[in-house]
């Protein structure tokens, strides 16, 4: 959570509320989940670990002051490391859905070059644990353990085919609305 909480602060400063608000819209129902306390957590380890500084912002209609964070350099260059590296063979489909989210809002990366980059290492681990899977048998637990490994990356594989449809649009919409 925190690498989506950075990134979605690279545009510009924000505070806690409004960050809960955008990674509960990207979550969907999913998101209702989500504790605002979480956000200020994060916020604050952020802040501990200099990735992040609190600044203070009158609010004109209300009066009170509100918290607002903003990223500092060591933050923009954590989101810019976040945004180049692998998802890993076991990554979380929420985790980078959230990727996807928190690249399209930053302008740190094109949501369809990590889609694709995303299809590569899937067709990696598929490829090793069908080699596997041949190797150990059908009839062995080892095997059938591997097969269902398989038929999870092939899901994954799937998921990001719809990924690429919709991220397609939304970058061919955006084109449109530039010119």
């Amino acid at each position: 959570m925190q690498d989506v909480v950075l990134a979605l602060l690279v545009k510009e400063p924000s505070h806690g509320y409004d960050l809960r608000r955008r990674l509960a819209a990207a979550l969907g129902p999913l998101g209702e989940a989500l504790n605002a306390g979480q956000v200020y957590v994060t916020l604050a380890r952020l802040e501990k670990a200099g990735l992040v500084v609190l600044e203070r912002v009158e609010e004109p209609v209300r009066g009170p002051q509100r918290k607002v964070y903003a990223l500092t350099a060591a933050g923009q260059e954590r989101v810019a490391a976040w945004m180049a590296e692998g998802a890993g063979p076991r990554a979380d489909v929420t985790e980078f859905h959230l990727k996807l989210v928190a690249a399209a809002v930053s302008g740190t990366a094109d949501p369809l070059a990590l889609v694709d980059a995303r299809r590569r290492e899937l067709m990696r681990a598929l490829a090793e644990a069908q080699h596997a899977a041949l190797a150990q048998g059908a009839d062995s637990e080892a095997g059938l353990l591997l097969e269902g490994v398989a038929l999870r990356l092939q899901a994954d594989l799937r998921w990001l085919e719809a990924c690429e449809r919709t991220w397609s649009t939304r970058t061919t919409r955006a084109g449109k609305a530039e010119e």
